[in-house]
Formats: structure tokens, sequence, C-alpha cells
């Protein structure tokens, strides 16, 4: 049967075409939840250990129930995530597989990815009802896996790229090196904060963030790492960090998430050094649309909507930039704060990398 539209006839292939398609979505869809169950009970881990497994052994392995684990398995091999071996009915995690799904070294590495995507659609219900309000929804009303996935998907990146390439690219890795005074706005868990006071010890790190609980995170995380003494969390909104003068600041995947993203650029305004420099990290973004329709773009203009956005509705001014702002939108809120320097520095598949100046 052929339905008829206003404009032109139904092609039934592409319907169906269409439908399949969505299907897979579904598939997609569930898949980031049992992403996030393989990296939690430990089966990425065993199967990455001990090769080619059968569903008993890997319950076993991790001691979890093998219905489970045989579901989880043949899931996964028909998402592609592992190979199905069907003369040995084992199951393997290709050497490339593993990387990405266990080596939280590597900037490859994707649980943190799917936990915070998993995260963000467990609260859309609430932006629903954000969207019929005109209303927002704060970072800090979001369940634990949006703030630990977060942390988890972005620090890899940071760790690979952020002392080496990000830092000099931007002309801040002299002033960190000799002994600079350092403001990291906006630090979530403290990662990137945490990462600069180990790489450069004669500099001293101030991280904020209004989320209480995470400066909580970042305080335990510097301890840790044995740098309280050099980096310190205070809770503060971009625009009350204070009036101490920075030689460098930093703002990683967050500007775009601010309600008032001019204030707070000139709150850095008033606090950055005449020489000194303000680092932006900011999603991977092209300044058009049709710029951003790749995968990345895909998943952050989805990130946008139910996570972003509705972060920066919940809080004055609301600007709302999106989380695919592009360059030349940053570039004008640094502008209208009073910087007369910008640019594009550096940049990953994820990430752009902006240096600002007076």
């Amino acid at each position: 049967m052929t339905a008829q539209t206003d404009t032109e006839p139904v092609d039934e292939g592409v319907l169906m075409s269409f439908v399949f398609r969505a299907v897979d979505e579904v598939g997609a869809t569930l898949n980031a939840a049992l992403v996030v169950l393989g990296d939690k009970l430990g089966y990425y881990r065993a199967l990455a250990d001990g090769g080619a497994l059968t569903p008993s052994e890997l319950a076993e392995r991790t001691a979890t129930a093998e219905p489970y684990a045989r579901e989880w398995l043949n899931a996964q091999a028909a998402g592609s995530f592992v190979r199905y071996e069907p003369e040995t009915g084992r199951y393997v995690l290709p050497p490339e597989h593993a990387i990405a799904l266990t080596d939280e070294s590597s900037p490859a590495f994707l649980p943190g990815l799917f936990q915070i995507a998993l995260g963000t659609v467990a609260d859309s219900d609430r932006v629903v009802e954000a969207a019929r309000d005109s209303a927002g929804l704060g970072w800090h009303e979001h369940n634990a896996d949006v703030h630990v996935g977060c942390e988890r998907f972005f620090r890899p990146s940071y760790l690979a790229h952020l002392v080496d390439e990000w830092l000099p690219a931007a002309g801040a890795a002299d002033k960190l090196r000799d002994g600079a005074a350092v403001a990291d706005i906006a630090c979530g868990h403290g990662a990137s904060t945490v990462l600069m006071a180990e790489a450069f010890p004669r500099s001293t790190f101030v991280g904020s963030d209004y989320h209480a609980a995470s400066i909580d995170v970042a305080r335990e995380r510097a301890r840790t790492a044995g740098v309280a003494d050099r980096a310190t969390f205070e809770v503060a909104s971009a625009q009350r960090l204070g009036d101490a003068s920075y030689d460098v600041v930093t703002t990683f995947d967050a500007l775009h998430d601010m309600g008032d993203p001019v204030g707070a650029a000139r709150h850095v305004h008033d606090v950055l050094a005449d020489d000194g420099v303000w680092m932006i990290v900011e999603p991977m973004a092209g300044d058009r649309v049709e710029d951003n329709l790749t995968p990345v773009g895909r998943a952050y203009y989805g990130f946008s909507t139910l996570l972003c956005t509705p972060a920066s509705l919940s809080q004055e001014v609301g600007m709302a930039l999106g989380t695919q702002a592009g360059p030349a939108r940053i570039r004008e809120v640094t502008a209208a704060a009073g910087f007369s320097q910008f640019a594009s520095v550096a940049e990953t598949p994820f990430h752009r990398v902006l240096a600002v100046r007076k």
C-alpha cells in the first residue's frame, strides 16, 4: 500500500529503509546502558584480559549470573562491539576495542561518554517539562552518572593533550613552568586543575565551580594526587571568583553551559593580568550547522538539547549558547567582554582550544 502526502507519493523502499534505520537507533539507545553495565560489572576488562571467552567463563570471572553475561555478549556481538566465533561459541574483544573500552589513560576511552549519555537520557522527562515551561535544569539537578561520566569522558583527553599540546599552543606553558597564578573556572571534579598542578609545581591553582558536591570531589582528588598544597578549590560561580589577579585562566568544556558567559568573560577580563592568557577549551564545532552534521556533532547536539542548554537556561540571563556554538560565537562573547585577541590554537576530534588575550 502506498500512502500519499500533500506534496509527493511515499516511496515504500525509502520508508522501510528509514524504519530499519530507526530500529538500529533503538538498539544504539539500549546499548548505551549495556556499555555502562559492561563497564561497571567488569565484562570488558575480563574479555580484554582473558581472550576468547564463553558466557559461563565471563560470568565466572566477573562473579555475575551467566544469563546476564550470555545476553549481554549476544547484544555486544550484534552491535559489533565484540566478535562472536560460532565454531567455538566464544566471544572476543578486539584489541582496538579493548583500548577504547578499558584504557582510561587513552583519549579514545569511551565508557565515560556512554555514562554521561545514559545519565542525561535518564533525566529527559524533566527536560520535557522544562521545555514546556520555558525553564531550565541545572547541572546540580542531574544524577551522578552525568557528573561522573563527564569527568571520565573528558579527563583522558586532558591527560593526553593538556600539558604537552594545549597549554604550549595557547602560550601558557612557559608562564606555568616559571610559576604562575592560575584560575580554573568551572572545574567540576578538578581533573584539569590537578593535572596542571602535577605538571607545574611552581605554579598555584584555584579551581572553582558553583556545584558544591563537585568541589568536594575535586579537593579529594587534589589530596590523593599530593597537590593540595598548590591546588585549592572554591565553591563559586564564574562571575564571583574574587578579586585576585591571575596570569592564566582556564575554562574547560563549560563556557557554553553558563547562563551568562559574557558576564563570566568580563570577570575573567577583570582578574587576568595584562599579559595573561585565557585558555578556553570547548567541544569541537564549526560555525555553521552544516559544519556540525557529523557523528561528533550529532552527539554534541544531543547533549546540547538535553544537558547544556537546560543548564544555561536554569541560570541568570540564560544565553543558551549551545554545545555547538562554534568559534565565531565564542569570539563574540569574549569581544563583548573587552578582549581584543582571539585565536583557535589546537583541536582534536572532540575539542577546540582557544587562546584569548586583552
